[in-house]
């Protein structure tokens, strides 16, 4: 099988992909998955973990959430998490092979990260690519560390990136360095210097036994 990428790349200049109108899109999809099972925000927040007011501002499109908030809600709806991104897909199946070309992905951009999930039509991988840009440059910037099960790979592709972990002395990393980590320690991001830094991280679903 051969999963063909959607016929129109996002980038982030097409005047459709504004913040606004991808935090609504992101919002109507959470709700539709909500409403099909019948289920109001208080069951998804016992379901997810979520506060009830956090799933409220997501669906009206006031909050764009982090990659492990949207975990959570996946987990908690019972869905991969490329069904926030498109409404159509296929399972990733024993010999598929596909290109996304270059600009391809969906966005979403919160206070501190622009995400760019690559790969939204495919249902089911092993592994969640993304591209993104930090905006943010001091861990003051967070209000708290961002922490998922599973392991986690970033490469910096320009720029330079401060890692701050739980535990850790902060690690400074340059074009071209990369880490790797369990994500279930906290853990946050921040461009080192005055340019926001460009990066590629892969998470897994593979908790660390």
């Amino acid at each position: 099988m051969s999963i063909q990428p959607p016929d129109r790349p996002d980038t982030p200049d097409s005047p459709a992909e504004t913040p606004d109108s991808q935090r609504a899109e992101f919002g109507r999809r959470l709700r539709e998955l909500r409403r099909a099972r019948g289920w109001t925000l208080t069951e998804l927040a016992e379901r997810s973990g979520l506060a009830i007011s956090t799933i409220s501002k997501a669906e009206r499109g006031v909050m764009a959430l982090t990659y492990d908030r949207m975990l959570q809600l996946a987990r908690g709806i019972g869905v991969d998490m490329a069904e926030f991104f498109s409404n159509e897909g296929e399972a990733f199946a024993p010999g598929s092979f596909t290109v996304a070309p270059r600009g391809t992905f969906r966005r979403q951009e919160t206070r501190n990260y622009v995400y760019e999930m690559l790969f939204p039509e495919i249902r089911n991988k092993a592994m969640v690519p993304m591209m993104g840009t930090l905006k943010a440059h001091d861990i003051l910037d967070f209000d708290d560390f961002v922490r998922h099960p599973g392991q986690e790979f970033l490469l910096v592709l320009e720029g330079a990136v401060t890692v701050h972990a739980e535990g850790r002395d902060p690690v400074t990393l340059q074009a071209g360095d990369s880490i790797y980590f369990d994500s279930a320690r906290g853990h946050l991001y921040a461009s080192t210097g005055a340019e926001d830094a460009r990066i590629l991280v892969v998470c897994t679903e593979v908790e660390t036994g």
